[in-house]
């Protein structure tokens, strides 16, 4: 036998591993609440080959493949526990059990790692929480694909409604298509048909209400079975805490802007002030993208280097508030072709800092640069430390921190060397640091810091929702602080 036919070999059990895990999974989602994640990716509803890349994938940050022959064993013993709703992470059990010197087996191990989780211990499921969209736009249907996404047994949140102002004929089915298809983030995962004559778009089985209303006064979410729902206004177009107040009609309980707020609404970075939102909070903000994805490395950076003061600059893709081609707009600068050129604009993330990370008492300015791609941006974080230090030092913290802290959903780490923007389109972080690109010079390190400014941030929108929803499930094995 060749040296060829071993690896297509080896490849070929590992194929059939990782299809018998595909059950298992399953199974633990739809049933426990249960999501398995491979240091911090979820391997819910992956194909064979995804579940397999990601097991490679841990190469680049763990410095060695992870294989399913090694995580395969956890899996099985997670079945055999008597499990609440929870994340377990089994690249994290298996790492964590090669390094433990007790001598348990790994059914032992398993249990004592997730104890959390089990008998007495585990959360119990509730009845779910009702989510609104108020607006369906970009930001607002990645949202809707990952509700129904993590729709799980029913007992999360679940999409009950989305609201828009009426578009004409065919609206719904319009609206649907694009919910459906997408240029940049591909197909959706699943069936979706439509209801026309109750208004209904049924997405996985989900059945999402389209309620069509110019103004927030006009619904009144009982009407539809809504009750003590979370509110996420996607348009933007109220950002302070009257405006935002609007929302809070009958059935609604909290809003959630996917925007920076203004004035006293908390912006809530999630895995950096999650904790402190009040439990009697009615309305917050996720901040922008790009605050998003400066914050989480910046608070790491500061926890372990002090941080004197810092630069954040923005190579950002286009939006939907510049125009196709040079027209009018209120904005300086934005009316010119957003596909044809790049354009100065300015960024109010460096100011948010304060509110995300009111301890850092470091000044960081910033601005932004809008190019000509449709998806993923770059922030350049440049900071003078509170000490010397090497850039080996601080690519081993970071690629520590990605893998082994609260913070690794949120910080991602990549030692690709031809890394480019659309490497990155679909990735669940809010930021990546891109280890080849890192420069340090005694006090002075700059981090190049990719993010998907729709699809990365909208997944810190939901780690929001599940937080102030009662939801966010806990994650075993506890990450160290």
């Amino acid at each position: 036998m060749t040296v060829n036919d071993d690896s297509f070999t080896n490849w070929k059990n590992r194929e059939e591993i990782a299809e018998s895990m595909i059950p298992i999974i399953g199974k633990l989602h739809r049933e426990r609440d249960v999501t398995v994640l491979l240091h911090s990716r979820s391997l819910v509803n992956k194909s064979v080959v995804s579940i397999l890349k990601t097991h490679r994938f841990a190469r680049q940050i763990a410095g060695e493949e992870l294989s399913v022959t090694d995580t395969l064993p956890f899996l099985q013993a997670l079945t055999t526990l008597d499990l609440g709703p929870s994340q377990i992470d089994i690249g994290m059990l298996a790492a964590t059990y090669q390094a433990d010197d007790r001598g348990l087996s790994v059914a032992e191990f398993t249990a004592g790692a997730v104890v959390g989780a089990t008998g007495a211990n585990k959360i119990e499921r509730g009845e779910g929480r009702d989510v609104v969209l108020y607006g369906f736009g970009r930001i607002g249907r990645l949202v809707a694909r990952l509700l129904i996404e993590k729709a799980g047994s029913g007992n999360g949140l679940r999409l009950r409604a989305i609201v828009v102002r009426g578009g004409g004929e065919a609206d719904l089915v319009k609206r649907a298509s694009l919910l459906r298809r997408d240029s940049i983030h591909g197909q959706f995962q699943g069936t979706i048909t439509v209801d026309e004559a109750t208004s209904t778009i049924v997405a996985n089985g989900n059945e999402i209400k389209v309620i069509y209303a110019n103004d927030p006064s006009e619904v009144d979410y009982t009407a539809y079975g809504i009750n003590d729902a979370i509110l996420i206004d996607n348009t933007g177009k109220w950002r302070d805490r009257e405006g935002l107040s609007k929302h809070l009609r009958p059935g609604i309980d909290k809003v959630v802007l996917t925007a920076p707020g203004k004035g006293d609404v908390p912006n809530i970075v999630h895995g950096v002030n999650h904790d402190t939102i009040k439990p009697d909070e009615q309305i917050l903000s996720c901040a922008s993208c790009t605050t998003n994805a400066i914050v989480p490395p910046l608070k790491a950076m500061a926890d372990e280097y002090g941080v004197l003061r810092g630069h954040v600059e923005t190579v950002h893709s286009f939006t939907n508030d510049q125009n196709l081609l040079d027209n009018y707009h209120k904005a300086d600068r934005r009316g010119r072709s957003a596909p044809l050129n790049m354009v100065i604009t300015e960024t109010g993330a460096a100011s948010a800092v304060a509110k995300a990370l009111p301890d850092l008492k470091a000044p960081i300015t910033g601005s932004s640069i809008r190019v000509p791609v449709p998806d993923v941006s770059i922030a350049i974080l440049s900071l003078r430390l509170g000490r010397e230090t090497t850039r080996e030092e601080v690519l081993e913290y970071l690629r520590d921190v990605s893998l082994n802290s609260p913070l690794k959903r949120q910080i991602d780490f990549t030692t690709a060397p031809d890394a480019v923007s659309m490497d990155f389109v679909g990735s669940r972080h809010a930021s990546i640091v891109d280890a080849g690109a890192t420069k340090v010079d005694g006090d002075n390190a700059i981090l190049y810091l990719w993010y998907d400014n729709e699809f990365g941030y909208s997944c810190q929108v939901i780690r929001v929702v599940q937080h102030v929803s009662g939801v966010e499930y806990p994650t075993y094995p506890v990450p160290m602080s």
